[in-house]
């Protein structure tokens, strides 16, 4: 992290912290010095996700807060006395969205409601709306800026939609200290099949074919270390413009066909590619393009990614090798999220 910003003993709520982006940001909090709050969703067996993989002597640094982002009273209680909130918490998978709707909206824009008002009682002094860039939908020019039209594609899409514009109008409304950024398809260690790199690295290594849908979507990878970086400049670098999105991606598009192929050189997978129907997106839900520009996060933020494509898939491979030999890293990559992207 850059010397001019300062975590160290700042009060720091993540929401969604369990999950594969919020580990790997708590981890960087940790190390940066901050107090860190990690607010995860209950389940009988307390299963805390992707911070599993978190060292140990950093994970014990932690407070481990289990909750729902729907039940206000318990976002009301993680927010007290907390300096910055990183909001990350989502039902993301798309799929998932066709299948309960009302479940992925009450939990993406309620419980963001309930972050934003509880932020506003308690006096946060910044909060991090992490977005998607599902919002945008296919797209209608590339490389796709802040004022690309939104246009969901699928409930999930529109939940974060609805998310985004409440983070804004709460800025505008109450002037409450809230930056917007718009991941472009992050990827790397921790992530689950639920996402179509780790899918692919998976059937590459295991086979006994590679199972995608269609070859032909178009996304712009992001590797977790850069999302992670875009994340903390934001809520630490002074003159936010506040009520803003900004995305972060690398600018370069990759069609899903050919990074297959990439994931099978680099594995030396001997495993054919196959097409399976019921990995398609239904016709009117596929998002053909994504592709950003990210020229408003390097002048806000001076942010820029420094990993490249090849390089995130190797570290991304090489954790996935070590993961599979354990059964904790087995149960994470293959149970912990539902679809291909």
């Amino acid at each position: 992290m850059p010397t001019n910003l300062q975590a160290k003993d700042r009060q720091v709520l993540v929401t969604g912290a369990a999950g594969f982006i919020g580990s790997h940001l708590v981890e960087a909090l940790v190390q940066a010095g901050a107090r860190v709050r990690a607010f995860v969703r209950y389940t009988s067996t307390g299963f805390p996700g992707a911070l599993l993989f978190v060292p140990p002597e950093i994970r014990r640094e932690v407070h481990l807060i289990y909750g729902d982002l729907r039940d206000p009273d318990a976002v009301d209680a993680a927010l007290q006395g907390v300096d910055l909130v990183f909001h990350l918490g989502a039902v993301i998978s798309i799929p998932y969205s066709y299948e309960n709707p009302r479940e992925v909206v009450e939990t993406n824009v309620l419980g963001t409601l309930n972050v934003l008002q509880a932020a506003r009682r308690h006096g946060v002094a910044r909060i991090v709306h992490v977005s998607t860039s599902e919002v945008y939908g296919t797209a209608r020019y590339t490389p796709m800026d802040e004022n690309h039209p939104r246009h969901a594609q699928s409930p999930y899409a529109a939940s974060k939609t609805g998310a985004d514009e409440l983070a804004r109008s709460f800025a505008r409304t109450y002037g409450l200290p809230v930056v917007i950024l718009r991941p472009f398809n992050t990827y790397g260690p921790r992530q689950s099949t639920r996402a179509v790199i780790m899918s692919t690295i998976v059937q590459a290594l295991q086979g006994p074919e590679i199972r995608i849908g269609s070859p032909d979507p178009v996304r712009d990878f992001t590797f977790v270390a850069d999302t992670v970086q875009g994340l903390l400049l934001a809520a630490l670098r002074e003159g936010m413009p506040f009520g803003e999105d900004l995305n972060l991606g690398t600018g370069r598009g990759v069609r899903i066909g050919d990074l297959v192929e990439t994931i099978r050189r680099i594995s030396g997978s001997p495993y054919p590619v196959v097409t399976e129907e019921r990995r398609l997106r239904p016709p009117e839900s596929e998002v053909w393009q994504l592709v950003s520009d990210n020229r408003r996060a390097r002048e806000v933020l001076g942010w820029q990614p420094e990993v490249s494509l090849e390089q995130g898939l190797e570290q991304t491979l090489r954790w996935a090798e070590q993961a599979l030999k354990t059964p904790e890293g087995r149960l994470w990559i293959a149970g912990s999220g539902t679809g291909w992207r």
